[in-house]
């Protein structure tokens, strides 16, 4: 595949929500993400009113200017904050990679994908809705399911287990590393080589 038809990402997008009682829950994986890609790159966040986003910029892995950003604007209105950055920078909506969390992938699991639905996923729903399209990289977070249908509210705003924050880190890493190799070589030869990747409790 030729270099002008890779898809590289320029727009990281962690979704999440931004109050304090939100922090590191699995809801709020994407953020976590983000905030990790941003301390390895050495990017300050900063708000940005015109976004209604936490907001950073530089050039990651020498090379590549990467623009990361955390909507406040809640999950489920997460695509006005898309749609702000991407019409300020004239972008196309191919050009975003969302990272998110997924109560359909097991605890520890990653799957990325060049385009598709949301699957459930209201921020998903909402960016879809506001780019106009489906045709943009995600990078799903497995969180797994709650044992119980009606504790899934809970599960997916609830913090994570003890044994489950001792492979986040671990988590991090792989993201992290999978992500620098979709800036470097494109989304599609990473999905092939993270996607059966996993770390485990």
């Amino acid at each position: 595949m030729s270099e002008k038809n890779l898809v590289i990402p320029e727009v990281i997008i962690g979704l999440g929500n931004p109050e304090k009682k939100y922090e590191k829950t699995r809801h709020n994986i994407g953020f976590e993400i983000v905030d990790y890609l941003a301390d390895k790159w050495e990017f300050n966040w900063q708000k940005n009113p015109k976004f209604n986003a936490l907001f950073c910029e530089g050039i990651a892995l020498n090379h590549r200017k990467i623009r990361l950003v955390k909507p406040l604007t809640y999950m489920n209105l997460s695509g006005q904050s898309v749609r702000a950055v991407l019409d300020w920078y004239k972008l196309d909506p191919e050009v975003i990679l969302v990272v998110y969390d997924d109560m359909d992938l097991p605890f520890g699991k990653i799957r990325l994908r060049l385009s598709g639905s949301a699957g459930g996923h209201n921020g998903m729903k909402s960016i879809i809705s506001h780019v106009g399209s489906q045709k943009f990289s995600r990078f799903r977070i497995g969180i797994g399911k709650s044992s119980h249908k009606e504790a899934t509210i809970g599960h997916v705003l609830g913090k994570f287990s003890k044994s489950e924050e001792k492979v986040i880190e671990e988590l991090m890493v792989l993201t992290h590393d999978a992500i620098c190799l979709s800036l470097k070589d494109g989304v599609e030869k990473t999905m092939s080589l993270y996607n059966q990747k996993f770390v485990d409790l």
